[in-house]
C-alpha cells in the first residue's frame, strides 16, 4: 500500500514539482553551470545501495562542504529545492516519500546495530527526524526519530509527517547544524 501510495501521490502532484524542478534547473545552471545534478551513493533499505539523484549545491574541488557550499547551494537547501530530482528515485523504487533520510554507504559499518534499524524501511524524501529538528539535531537524535518511525510506522504517521513537511518547506527552521552550514559527517554510534 505505502509503495501504491509513493507512484500515485508523486505522479499527482507533478504537475506542480515539475516546472519548478525545470526552474531550479535553470537557477542551477545559472549560479553554478554544470552539471547541474549530484549523484551519490546511498544506503537504501537492507542497506542496499542506490545512486541518490539531487540539485547540485556546492562547488567542485578542493575544501570542506561548508566551504565549498554556494549561496544559491544555501538557499537551495533551506527551501529543500535540491531534493526535488530525488522524486526520480521514489518513482524508481529506491526511496518512499517517507522514511529515514538516505545517508551514504560510507556510514554502514559505523552503526550500532539499534541505529542500523533504519534500514529496515525504504528511505524517504522526508521523515520524522526532519519534521522534528533536521540539522539541528545530532546524529543520536535523529537515529532515535528514525528508528521511532521504524517501530511505530504508519499511514497516518506518513500523513502527519508529510503535513509537517509541507510546514516546514514553507517556512524553513533547523537547516543548519549548530555552527556548521552542512551536517557534520557521522563517525560512529
Amino acid at each position: 500500500m505505502k509503495r501504491g501510495l509513493d507512484i500515485i501521490l508523486t505522479v499527482a502532484t507533478a504537475p506542480i514539482w515539475l516546472p519548478v524542478a525545470a526552474a531550479t534547473s535553470i537557477f542551477v545552471w545559472a549560479t553554478l553551470g554544470r552539471p547541474i545534478l549530484f549523484f551519490d551513493m546511498r544506503a537504501g533499505r537492507l542497506g542496499r545501495p542506490f545512486r541518490l539523484v539531487k540539485f547540485r549545491t556546492m562547488r567542485a574541488g578542493e575544501g570542506s562542504d561548508e566551504e565549498r557550499l554556494t549561496r544559491a547551494g544555501r538557499f537551495l537547501r533551506a527551501t529543500s529545492l535540491d531534493e526535488l530530482p530525488e522524486l526520480w528515485n521514489v518513482l524508481k523504487g529506491d526511496m518512499s516519500l517517507v522514511g529515514p533520510r538516505p545517508l551514504p554507504v560510507r556510514y554502514l559499518p559505523r552503526y550500532t546495530p539499534q541505529q542500523n534499524r533504519r534500514h529496515e524501511v525504504r528511505p524517504g524524501l522526508t521523515g520524522w527526524a526532519q519534521v522534528n529538528g533536521r540539522n539541528a539535531l545530532d546524529w543520536d537524535e535523529k537515529f532515535r526519530y528514525d528508528v521511532d518511525y521504524v517501530d511505530g510506522m504508519s499511514p497516518w504517521l506518513d500523513i502527519k509527517i508529510l503535513f509537517l513537511t509541507v510546514l516546514q518547506v514553507l517556512f524553513p527552521r533547523n537547516i543548519r547544524h549548530a555552527g556548521s552550514a552542512t551536517m557534520p559527517e557521522f563517525t560512529g554510534g
